[in-house]
């Protein structure tokens, strides 16, 4: 999702002495029909940048396919009682699987290509390497940190293990983008944080699980990261080529990319956490229904089951993702805008890229669980803090574009 930014200054300092710039209006005429239709539009007299200064009013279909696309976290919980409820709704996508969510993958990937220009992404890394490079490498540490440090202190089950490492791993998913932009942070620096992430995650998940997972089972590296170029690199940069290629064809469809990869992205969470659903549910049912346990023990039958193992550990996962991504921004001396889109995007992970590793990489069906697991409870989290922040403005704002200027 490509998000472009403009901010105009109300006044101009020249000598230190406050002016107010003088403005034209610039009147452009669009025929229609049997009417006319007047836009106007105020910029500066000197601007240099004059297509940049002047906005395009969206069409209204357009602003409605953005809101749905901006309503990921509904469909994936929607989806999520969906599976709990009725888990044979996912069947027809299961049963194709694993190739099915290969592809589905995929089509989330090309999506994102579409709607990302690569050019303007590399000309902002260049003009601030340091907060894009800093977030990049808080993601790929302190997630991986606390995958291991968390089932190590639960003590989960190997399988299990494995998983929720696969996910700390992997890079960070393109909700953040949503998420970051309700929370008033740094929107540009999360869309380029989740587009060198991903890059990055052909090298570092396939390496970085096999170090840290590979004492649980044994971890091909090597195909993992064949796997991980064919369905993430290889996707975006040929929705990139079909932009640059074909740019009237991919302005018609890049309206709808978003709300697709984001219900592709929901239909792939839910189908294997209904996959896993029925026999979880089982086991949970068994042990709540037993006339020997008290409510209490009954609750914390539950809670030391897998099921509640697997929703404890996603929890704690993602909840120090986002505490220590703010806290690691905010000792790096960011300004709060920044601070909160590195806080997203180093707790919000690229849950689809570990289902689909899990499922077509490792024998037991419990490893792909964390990951599906997370696309509930991260999206659920992700939009609680996003909204919790919306209504506390950035306090140090002028402080943080100065920062960001100079990085």
């Amino acid at each position: 999702m490509a998000l472009s930014l403009c901010f105009s200054p109300p006044f101009s300092y020249t000598n230190d002495r406050p002016r107010i710039p003088f403005k034209k209006y610039i009147i452009s005429t669009r025929p229609k029909m049997s009417r006319q239709r007047q836009t106007v539009n105020c910029v500066k007299e000197n601007s240099q940048n004059l297509p940049a200064a002047v906005d395009q009013v969206k069409p209204r279909w357009e602003e409605w396919l953005s809101t749905a696309a901006s309503l990921y976290p509904v469909y994936v919980t929607v989806g999520g009682i969906v599976a709990c409820l009725r888990p044979s709704t996912f069947s027809w996508f299961v049963n194709a699987g694993p190739t099915s969510y290969s592809l589905a993958l995929g089509f989330i990937m090309l999506s994102m290509g579409l709607t990302l220009e690569l050019k303007d992404l590399f000309n902002l890394f260049l003009q601030r390497p340091l907060s894009i490079l800093f977030g990049c490498a808080a993601q790929y540490t302190i997630m991986p940190a606390f995958g291991v440090l968390v089932s190590k202190s639960l003590g989960l089950p190997p399988s299990i293990s494995v998983g929720l490492i696969l996910l700390a791993c992997c890079p960070g998913g393109t909700a953040s983008n949503v998420v970051t932009l309700i929370a008033q942070g740094d929107v540009p620096l999360s869309v380029v944080m989740t587009l060198c992430t991903t890059l990055g995650a052909v090298v570092l998940t396939p390496f970085l699980t096999m170090i840290l997972a590979g004492t649980y089972v044994p971890v091909d590296a090597i195909k993992l990261s064949i796997s991980t170029l064919q369905v993430v690199v290889a996707p975006i940069l040929l929705g990139s080529y079909l932009q640059s290629k074909f740019p009237r064809a991919v302005k018609m469809v890049t309206p709808f990319a978003p709300l697709l990869a984001v219900l592709t992205s929901s239909l792939l969470a839910c189908s294997v956490f209904s996959e896993n659903v029925v026999r979880l549910g089982s086991s949970m049912v068994g042990m709540s229904v037993s006339s020997d346990l008290s409510l209490f023990h009954r609750a914390q039958a539950i809670l030391t089951s897998e099921y509640g193992a697997i929703v404890i550990s996603v929890l704690l996962l993602h909840s120090a993702g986002f505490l220590v991504g703010y806290l690691a921004a905010a000792f790096g001396g960011f300004g709060e805008p920044q601070r909160r889109a590195i806080s997203i995007e180093v707790g919000m992970q690229n849950s689809s890229l570990g289902v689909v590793l899990a499922t077509a990489h490792f024998a037991s069906p419990l490893v792909a669980l964390p990951p599906a697991m997370s696309a509930v409870i991260m999206n659920i989290m992700g939009s609680t803090l996003g909204f919790f922040w919306r209504y506390i403005d950035p306090s140090d704002s002028k402080t943080s574009l100065e920062a960001t200027d100079k990085s």
